[in-house]
């Protein structure tokens, strides 16, 4: 069975780039990441509309790439997690993590037993269709790669924030920027930024004190310096709409002066 990339360089302490993926369905998108010299992609299905298929076939190619991706799914409970698991996603990031709770049961959904209770498939893109292992090991050898990213969208998710990054099993900790934001009340006013990078230094706190990881988005090489000298290790720029419409809009302006 193959390891996990992602949990790999975490462990090695590097920092990794990657992008959402919002709106391309082709899994050769992750060639082209790959190419671009991206180390993974975060590919969206809250605010999104892939098909389990989809993501399936993407979770495929990520494999045969060693491109790891990252799913965000619409809910982070038993159903979805346990589909995206099964067809071979390694990263699942769980969007409005509340409690410490609803971090137990992710915890539960992503690790096999004795730690969790993810239901068992069989052979299947999940474990390479390799059979070189026994059923005891492959269970033991999954729990190992699976990366579980939480994050904490909201005001009172905070007041929680120690707990759930306390837990086993919760490897990594993020904020949600814009529905934190809107709930903070500051979305689009002077206060946003501050106030978004407040909460960021705490969930900063909370990591180092845990010993977990931090994922952060950025929108500039200046963002990305600010919060990896900080310590965040996944960093996320932007997305594939962003970068295209932000590329086309500037190749459209020089090629009509």
């Amino acid at each position: 069975m193959r390891v996990n990339p992602m949990r790999a360089g975490v462990e090695r302490g590097e920092v990794q780039f990657g992008t959402w993926v919002n709106m391309v369905r082709s899994p050769a998108i992750l060639t082209l990441l790959k190419a671009a010299g991206l180390d993974y992609a975060r590919v969206d299905i809250e605010h999104s509309g892939p098909s389990i298929e989809s993501i399936a076939d993407m979770a495929l190619l990520a494999r045969a790439l060693d491109f790891p991706i990252a799913v965000r799914p619409p809910r982070a409970n038993r159903e979805w997690i346990t589909r995206l698991l099964d067809v071979g996603v390694w990263n699942i990031h769980c969007p409005q993590v509340e409690n410490a709770d609803q971090a137990r049961e992710i915890v539960a959904a992503t690790r096999y037993a004795p730690p969790g209770s993810r239901g068992m498939a069989g052979l299947g893109p999940a474990t390479d269709f390799e059979t070189t292992m026994t059923p005891t090991q492959r269970r033991a050898f999954a729990n190992e790669q699976v990366f579980v990213t939480v994050m904490l969208e909201t005001v009172g998710a905070f007041d929680h924030l120690d707990e759930i990054a306390a837990m086993d099993g919760i490897d990594a900790l993020t904020l949600g920027p814009a529905d934190l934001a809107q709930d903070m009340g500051v979305f689009g006013t002077p206060e946003q930024g501050p106030a978004l990078d407040e909460k960021r230094d705490l969930i900063l706190a909370a990591a180092k004190k845990h010993g977990k990881t931090v994922s952060m988005l950025v929108s500039s090489p200046e963002q990305a310096r600010q919060w990896k000298d900080a310590g965040a290790l996944l960093l996320v720029y932007q997305s594939d709409v962003e970068v295209m419409h932000t590329g086309f809009s500037q190749a459209m302006r020089m090629l009509r002066s």
